[in-house]
């Protein structure tokens, strides 16, 4: 079976496994591989030896070489002219009076196509601009829409976490999130508090959430009645990670209860 490796395809598109074909390279090294319809250049993400099993990935091309210094320097005068495309692209845009904002444009290795990524709200008819930017750029046009999640790991920052956004630094593709994981782990449901920059939920909500849904077990939820030796009360506050909760039985009085990870033993402190 012949070994593959997972490359970053050209700058910002997606991370697929290509035939490594004999050639030496390592992590974060240059190559240019053949694909369907030409050659492309790309990023090396990692090594592999065979495709994962169960997996349901393809061979999308093989590698045909390490760049070289020729070849960098071609990548690296792509790069500068796209920075150029942009602003003929959004002019363009704004004389079509149509509702989309450019985020990046991206040559293609041989310089036969331009790859413009854009976001909008709903679908947008762009026939006429592509026809328009043909004609300007005399290469292949295409426009392709992404969602804000793709915007942010291609314009990169930094999160309140003060690192670089997890997308844009070493994910390889996006995992599924929902406002369920945010509620197994006894987050404030503030947007302000679980959203990324993107404006959807952070993508670090999913790191520990299957660590959270075992550690919340047999735990009662918040605003869940239950009683106490002092009468009913009513769960005000939740620590999952110390499996403790605070009851007010009212009358200001507060019970705090600890769940030990044994089940069957309850350890009851009151204050």
């Amino acid at each position: 079976m012949s070994k593959v490796v997972k490359l970053q395809l050209g700058e910002y598109r997606p991370v697929y496994f290509y035939d490594l074909n004999a050639v030496e390279c390592e992590r974060g090294d240059y190559v240019i591989m053949e694909v369907e319809r030409g050659s492309e250049f790309g990023k090396v993400i990692s090594k592999n030896d065979s495709l994962p099993e169960r997996s349901n990935e393809s061979i999308m091309g093989k590698v045909l070489r390490k760049a070289t210094e020729g070849d960098l320097k071609q990548i690296e005068n792509n790069r500068m002219k796209a920075k150029d495309t942009l602003s003929t692209c959004i002019r363009k845009i704004t004389d079509r009076k149509l509702d989309m904002q450019i985020v990046k444009a991206e040559y293609t290795f041989d310089s036969s196509k331009i790859i413009f990524s854009f976001t909008a709200d709903g679908r947008i008819d762009f026939r006429n601009l592509v026809k328009d930017l043909a004609r300007v750029f005399r290469v292949r046009i295409e426009l392709k829409q992404i969602g804000v999640r793709d915007k942010a790991k291609i314009v990169s920052g930094f999160g309140v976490c003060g690192r670089e956004f997890c997308c844009a630094s070493y994910m390889n593709a996006f995992h599924p999130l929902s406002i369920k994981m945010a509620k197994e782990q006894g987050l404030p449901l503030n947007p302000s508090r679980i959203s990324g920059s993107c404006g959807r939920i952070k993508c670090c909500m999913a790191y520990e959430f299957n660590v959270y849904r075992e550690a919340s077990k047999n735990l009662p939820r918040i605003n869940e009645k239950i009683d106490t030796p002092e009468g009913k009360g009513k769960i005000i506050d939740v620590n999952i990670l110390k499996r403790t909760i605070y009851i007010d039985v009212g009358e200001g009085q507060i019970i705090k209860k600890v769940y030990p990870q044994k089940e069957g033993k309850q350890k009851e402190n009151e204050r």
